[in-house]
């Protein structure tokens, strides 16, 4: 016993100072046993083999440290962000070849993710805290769309109309977008009714969130509350909106458009739905004026000042209150936008927006909070994760989100500011 607290006591002083340079070392031993284990499991039928166990990895990670912990020291940073660089790199790279279908699905899952988090990041970054409500707000979003196309709720059995008029009720407004002939494929399973109540989702949660931020976080601005009773109320406010869902549409899983959805075939021997290459799309404009919108205006020169300095900012004549607004508007058009996607995606569920939270504050974190460009990133990784990782075998369709949580546990473990974070 007295050898062994000897050894671990020479092994801790020799370690000492070089804690980031050897995770920067595990994490690049990572990359080729990924590689490795994947060409047996090619061979061998096996999915991701044991080639070599976890314990010897790390075995031989102290082992180089150890060697060449002088020559490492100082570089961990460098080494723990160009090592996860690397790793993501090579499980794209496999998943593009081996996994192509479920790589282009994950692509449009990221997408939009990637709102979700954008809008999140630019709360935390001006606000400073963390808007557990998020999730739910796309629901809502999701939701109140469907209302304004359908004008129907739930009814004690049947749904029953609760507007006097819907989008539905257009001339040719339920009718399926046609996907053009020449490029082969289905058409879109929705019609124009639903891009008409997206145009009035987007404005309404940007009101909705307005609303929300005069009536509970301005108060708790105002008597200096710390960012525990913001999440708190903000947690809150989740809940309460789950519970309005529930109330007003019930707990059944429901479809803009019922039937089946018709699938496009693309480059490579790659299958989607056809509304899929419509979410990735729109998703992609969004976000690129979203990032004009930050980083070219004279609005988001403002609001990256207040998220670096909000008291410098203040003295510089920038006007808090006024970005403070603008900052829930954005993000309420943001969530609106991407609860409509999901749902598009996949369906309405009151559940879903809890189940969001994990995957949108992995992305969030992932790519770095406060970073809207690492939120769009963090997204895009999370969401291509989680697809491929379902295709391997050893996770449940159902379970898929968890991977979101192994991704969001690594990243504190390993790098808490994230892929585009820089040290404070």
């Amino acid at each position: 016993m007295a050898v062994i607290t000897a050894t671990y006591g020479r092994l801790s002083d020799r370690l000492s100072g070089l804690t980031e340079e050897l995770i920067g070392v595990t994490i690049w031993i990572v990359a080729p046993y990924f590689l490795l284990a994947l060409a047996i499991a090619a061979v061998t039928d096996e999915v991701l083999p044991a080639v070599i166990p976890a314990p010897i990895l790390f075995a031989a990670a102290i082992a180089f440290t150890l060697r060449f912990g002088e020559a490492l020291r100082g570089r961990g940073d460098l080494l723990v962000i160009s090592g996860l660089w690397t790793n993501i790199l090579v499980f794209g790279s496999w998943a593009i070849l081996a996994k192509t279908d479920a790589f282009a699905v994950g692509i449009v899952t990221g997408s939009v993710l990637a709102l979700g988090a954008i809008g999140l990041t630019l709360i935390y970054g001006i606000l400073k805290f963390a808007h557990f409500a998020h999730g739910d707000s796309m629901m809502l979003a999701a939701y109140t769309a469907f209302l304004l196309l359908t004008g129907t709720a739930v009814g004690e059995r049947t749904d029953t109309e609760v507007l006097p008029w819907s989008f539905n009720d257009l001339p040719g407004a339920s009718d399926r977008l046609p996907w053009p002939d020449s490029w082969g494929g289905g058409d879109f399973s929705f019609g124009y009714g639903l891009l008409l109540a997206l145009l009035f989702t987007v404005p309404l949660m940007a009101l909705v969130f307005v609303v929300l931020d005069r009536l509970v976080y301005a108060p708790l601005r105002r008597r200096n509350s710390g960012i525990v009773i913001f999440a708190i109320a903000s947690l809150g406010i989740a809940i309460s909106m789950r519970s309005f869902i529930l109330l007003l549409w019930g707990p059944s899983p429901r479809l803009y458009a019922p039937g089946i959805r018709p699938t496009t075939d693309l480059p490579f021997d790659i299958r989607v739905v056809t509304d899929q290459i419509f979410i990735f799309f729109a998703a992609m404009i969004i976000a690129a004026l979203v990032y004009l919108l930050l980083f070219r205006t004279k609005l988001g020169k403002a609001m990256r000042a207040m998220s670096d300095n909000p008291e410098l900012a203040r003295v510089s004549g920038v006007n808090t209150d006024q970005i403070i607004t603008w900052t829930w508007v954005i993000s309420g058009a943001l969530v609106g936008i991407a609860g409509v996607m999901l749902a598009l995606q996949a369906q309405l569920k009151p559940e879903l927006g809890f189940v969001l939270l994990l995957p949108l504050f992995a992305a969030t974190i992932l790519g770095g909070i406060g970073s809207p460009q690492g939120a769009f990133v963090g997204g895009m990784i999370v969401g291509i994760s989680q697809e491929v990782a379902v295709t391997l075998g050893f996770i449940s369709p159902g379970y898929k989100f968890s991977v979101a949580f192994v991704i969001l546990i690594l990243i504190l473990l390993v790098r808490p500011r994230g892929l585009f974070g820089t040290k404070t």
